[in-house]
């Protein structure tokens, strides 16, 4: 069997695999590569287009993915059946790739339309939220997030809603090391999160996780953005929903005098999620995704790449773009710590890829994380920062966060994300409230398939309809359409209350 019509992609000349474009059958001649295949290709996965004998590298993006552990003929299937994962060192050449970003004139600087707080702060969104401390009070605070109704809040169109924000710790854990700390740095970044207009904490009374604990902590003050209580102080779960519902219902006229206006786009802080489900990710989704961030970063915003276990075996190709030393070694610092992390839990970095991820093409960690760093673009890495921290810099930065995506968003959240794009191949509905997620289809069939769900179509780099740097000015238009306002998908479907999940680390006593 032959075909006239190219089935393959080839990433560089260097490669010895290529990714098929379609299933492609047993004993098709790939006219590109000069081969015939030796078994099924399927859509999204490799093929050998040279012999590779048992113990040596297979290459992709030019770049080491795994190991042979059989010897492989040209034309064969490359996948797990015959790929292993090796450590091998890697030259972090710390920041010989940086160079000064080619920044937009300021008076051509992209705008959007935002919603800027007394404080200075911008808002993408204008949300009132319900936090807990503890789990303990987590039915309490969705009964009072679930009184305010779309009828109960038409009086007010400048709010976009009431969301609770309920998670599963908050007692039953020491008061102090890692886990404490990031539970902290959450909650704490919610509630000065420019997204909220005003924010109601609730507690039990009784949990590790003190509310009075937290506010002298992080030295909040109640006033007419900010009001907590907790369930045993103010006599239980009704009074409690009730003192809660009379309280927020003061700060409705507040938060709806929020009106937008024309802003620069630096004030954005763009978060870039999930390493890729599927093989096209690495091809169109991510690196689309990454030319829309450096746009950003050239009209002043902020870029946040996250997912540590999900650049692991990529690092040095952002360690090549920092912008100095100590930036880097940051960086190198959290993939050793992972390394660790994951021996003391009786676990392995190449945990990931998923099942799923596997079903579409990705065979290892190296592979998955060659594609996922490409997410964030060409521009020098500013700053390193750990999970839920403050980002400050303006540029590319990066954050230390796990590859669980609603654990991930919910760090980068945290630390100041006022907009996120969430690429996926196999199809995702994630949705995060009080922040936007855009979603980012990297191929046509799927995108179609699930259509209600997904906000962009990444295909057309794949089948050579677009350029990366085509889709990229896309993504970009989009993302400065939905921060002036305009609902992504997930917003549209109600998504985002329950993706509020502080990254769990340590002892459950």
């Amino acid at each position: 069997m032959s075909s006239s019509m190219i089935e393959t992609i080839r990433l560089h000349g260097s490669d010895n695999v290529v990714t098929a474009k379609v299933t492609i059958p047993k004993k098709t001649k790939i006219s590109e590569e000069d081969l015939i295949t030796s078994n099924e290709i399927p859509v999204g996965h490799k093929v050998a287009t040279s012999d590779i004998a048992t113990g040596q590298p297979i290459r992709k993006y030019d770049q080491i993915i795994g190991f042979a552990t059989s010897d492989i003929k040209a034309g064969d299937h490359v996948h797990t059946q015959n790929v292993e994962m090796q450590s091998f060192d890697r030259d972090y050449k710390f920041g010989v790739d940086a160079k000064p970003t080619d920044y937009v004139p300021e008076p051509e600087r992209a705008t959007f339309q935002g919603i800027k707080r007394p404080d200075g702060s911008v808002a993408t969104r204008n949300y009132l939220g319900v936090m807990t401390s503890v789990n303990c009070s987590a039915t309490a605070a969705r009964m009072i997030a679930d009184a305010f109704t779309e009828e109960e809040l038409q009086n007010y169109p400048n709010v976009d809603g009431v969301v609770a924000y309920t998670h599963g710790t908050g007692c039953g854990q020491a008061a102090s090391g890692l886990g404490w700390d990031f539970l902290q740095a959450t909650i704490n970044g919610y509630k000065g999160h420019p997204n909220f207009a005003g924010m109601l904490m609730v507690g039990l009374g009784c949990e590790v996780n003190q509310v009075a604990g937290m506010m002298e902590r992080h030295d909040w003050q109640q006033d007419d953005a900010f009001q907590a209580m907790t369930i045993q102080d103010v006599g239980g779960t009704m009074a409690t929903v009730r003192e809660g519902v009379a309280r927020l219902k003061e700060m409705l006229p507040i938060a709806d005098k929020a009106t937008r206006q024309t802003l620069p786009a630096s004030y954005l802080k763009l978060g870039l999620e999930c390493g890729g489900s599927d093989a096209y990710s690495g091809i169109s989704a991510n690196p689309s995704l990454g030319a829309a961030a450096d746009l950003l970063v050239r009209n002043g915003g902020t870029a946040i790449l996250a997912e540590t276990p999900e650049i692991y075996g990529a690092e040095h190709l952002l360690t090549r773009r920092a912008e100095n030393r100590a930036v880097g070694e940051k960086l190198v610092d959290f993939i050793k710590w992972w390394e660790e992390y994951t021996a003391k839990n009786g676990a392995e970095m190449n945990n990931n890829p998923s099942p799923g991820n596997k079903a579409g093409g990705l065979t290892t960690i190296l592979e998955k994380s060659l594609g996922a760093a490409a997410k964030g673009g060409t521009t020098n890495l500013v700053d390193v920062y750990q999970y839920a921290e403050q980002v400050t810099a303006q540029g590319f930065t990066f954050m230390n966060t796990p590859g669980y995506d609603v654990a991930s968003i919910t760090g980068m959240v945290a630390g100041g994300a006022n907009i996120v794009c969430f690429t996926t191949g196999r199809g995702s509905v994630f949705g995060c409230k009080p922040v936007p997620s855009i979603k980012l289809a990297s191929n046509g069939a799927m995108f179609e398939h699930m259509s209600e769900d997904m906000d962009i179509n990444c295909g057309p780099v794949v089948d050579g309809e677009a350029t990366v740097a085509e889709m990229g000015e896309q993504i970009f238009n989009v993302i400065l359409d939905i921060a002036s306002g305009r609902q992504s998908k997930s917003e549209a479907l109600g998504f985002g209350s329950d993706e509020f999940v502080p990254w769990q680390i340590g002892a459950v006593m």
